[in-house]
This record gives structure tokens, sequence and C-alpha cells, in this order.
């Protein structure tokens, strides 16, 4: 009842605090600048502010999309306009991801489509070394057809990093089919080296990863399940695990999670604690729920609803922490507004 009540004031407002320490605020609505708005990406700045990026037009597969970027200045409340951060000529953009690497530099990763479904694309990057204020040129990270982001990046103990992908098969725009796996990227920083990790199975296909590495060598990964979005009972987050730093991967297995085959978030915390931010149901993208395990991934007894009914499509979280310890997930509704949710763990463990 506390949650629906919750959910039933954020549909009159734009913002709202409970005094358990969740605080959600709409970020974008339907009109800035184009009512499609999704996925959506974000990333603390050296500098204290936060940045977001996502894909914005007239609809998923519409051609006038791009990538737009975000920003709310520290110590404001109120975001800036959005502005294109690439926009491929007579090409669909999407999936934009944005991250700041421990050197300073912030990259941008993306897709772009070249036909008529996602299984045609290939993921490009730009880089800001000035803060997310200026871009390089974009640069194809690889050839292969299918290739795609959405997953937030991380660092290994040794400082290489991690960049989430995934191989999108299958020409049905309703199905993800079987033959989809799931991978990293890991560049080296001191080489500028990028190389391919082996790629995560699974019987029904597996696509955007989030993963973390628990322990030195020990790389968890959890991934949205393949198929359809109908009616299922057996739909679940798959999981996979590495020990050799995230070169090669276990088979996907189900996890104890629920998945409508909707993309999740997985992300260390500073305290070693593991944040889980999914979609607590089979067949619908809500509730939009979180749960934390204490105990290295074997068990989460902590849970809790950032957001619930009356909202019906609330999708594609991404989780980061900040300096200061908060905890952020962005997400998006219907997909046409982008909300961003703040709290601790100890709201997570209230409950």
């Amino acid at each position: 009842m506390r949650q629906l009540l919750i959910c039933l004031i954020m549909a009159c407002s734009t913002s709202l605090a409970t005094a358990d320490e969740l605080k959600i605020t709409k970020v974008y609505g339907p009109d800035l600048p184009n009512k499609y708005k999704h996925p959506v990406s974000i990333t603390e700045l050296d500098n204290g502010d936060l940045f977001v990026a996502y894909y914005g037009g007239d609809g998923e597969y519409a051609a006038d999309t791009a990538v737009y970027g975000g920003r709310l200045p520290k110590g404001s409340s109120t975001w800036t306009k959005p502005v294109v951060l690439a926009n491929t000529p007579h090409r669909t953009d999407g999936n934009g991801v944005v991250w700041q690497a421990p050197d300073g530099d912030v990259y941008l990763f993306y897709v772009v489509r070249f036909g008529d479904t996602w299984s045609s694309s290939r993921i490009k990057y730009k880089i800001s070394h000035d803060g997310a204020k200026t871009w390089t040129d974009s640069r194809l990270l690889t050839l292969e057809e299918g290739m795609m982001v959405q997953g937030r990046p991380f660092v290994l103990s040794n400082g290489d990093y991690m960049l989430p992908a995934y191989c999108e098969r299958g020409d049905d725009r309703e199905i993800v089919g079987p033959e989809s796996t799931s991978m990293f990227f890991r560049f080296n920083p001191k080489t500028k080296i990028w190389t391919e990790s082996e790629r995560i199975k699974s019987p029904n296909g597996n696509i955007q990863p989030a993963g973390a590495e628990l322990e030195k060598n020990y790389v968890v990964a959890y991934c949205r399940r393949g198929g359809g979005y109908g009616p299922d009972e057996k739909g679940f987050i798959v999981r996979s695990e590495s020990h050799d730093g995230g070169q090669t991967w276990s088979e996907g297995r189900n996890s104890e999670f629920p998945n409508p085959n909707a993309a999740m978030d997985f992300l260390k915390l500073q305290s070693g604690n593991l944040l889980m931010v999914y979609n607590d149901s089979m067949n619908s993208r809500v509730p939009l729920s979180v749960a934390l395990s204490t105990d290295m991934d074997k068990t989460y007894p902590f849970r809790n609803v950032i957001m619930g009914s009356p909202h019906v499509d609330l999708g594609y979280p991404y989780a980061i922490q900040t300096r200061d310890g908060k905890i952020h997930v962005i997400f998006t509704e219907r997909r046409t507004q982008i909300f961003h949710a703040v709290f601790d763990e100890d709201w997570v463990m209230k409950k």
C-alpha cells in the first residue's frame, strides 16, 4: 500500500522524496526533444556533474533517431536541454552508453543499425577529453554484424576496462533469437588495445549482460533472456561466471530472478555488496525492483521496489554509485520519459 501511494503521487509530480531516503525525479518528458527515449545511461564526471545519454526519435525503428546527452550540473536540480552527441546520416543510431574512465576520459559507445532489425548493427564510439563537452570523431569498435552495447563498463582489479556487449541474431523484431550471445570487450589502457572475450551461450539465447568482478579474476555476469515477449512462466535472468578475468565464461543458466525479456543491471557497491536492479515479473516490466546481496552473490535477502503500479512499462534500469555513496538508477517509462532514482543501501535493507 505504501509503495502504491508513492507511485500515485509520482504520477502527479516530477519529484518526490520519502522518509526512507528514496528520491525520484523526472529528467526528461516526451517533449524533449522527441517523444521516443530509450534506453538511457548515466555517469558521474570528475567535476561532480551527472551526465546521461539516450537515443531518441519518432520510434525505436525510426530513421531519424540520434544519440542525445544531457547534464545535471553539480548542485543544480535542473537538467540541461538535451543535445545531439551522435547522428549517423541515413542510419538509425541507438543504445548510447556514456562512461567516465579512471583516467578522466569520457566514452560514448552506441550502435548504428544498417538494416531492418538490430541484428544488422555495429558498435561505434567517441571519446571526450574535456568532461563530455566536446567529442572525437566516431570510431568503429567492431565490424561484426549484430553487435550491440547497452550495459555499464567496469574496471577489473588489474586496471583493464570491461565493456558489456552482445550479438543479437534473428530477423524478427519481436523475438530475441536463441543464437544471441553476450560477451565483453576488454580494453588495456596501457596498450590501447581492445580484445574480445568468449561468448556467453545459453539454451534460449541471452543479451545485454551486466557484470562485476567479485574478487580477483572472478567475474559474474547477469544477462537478459532470449525468446519472445508473450506470457512465459520460465523466463529468468541468465547468470554466467568467469574465473579468468572475463576471458572465458560458463554456460548461461537461469538465476532466481524473473525476467520479462527486459534489461537489468548488476552493480558492485563500494561496500563490496552487490545490487541487482530488475523487473520483478516474468511477464511485465513493472515493478522496477532492487535486490541486495551481502554474501558475494549467494543470496539476496534484502529487496525493495523503486516504482510500481500504476506505471506499465519501466525499462532499462542503469545503476551507478557516486563518490558520496549514493546509488543512482536511471530508467525509462513507456519509452517516452526518463526518471532518476537516488537511494542508499540502508533504504534497500529497510523493507
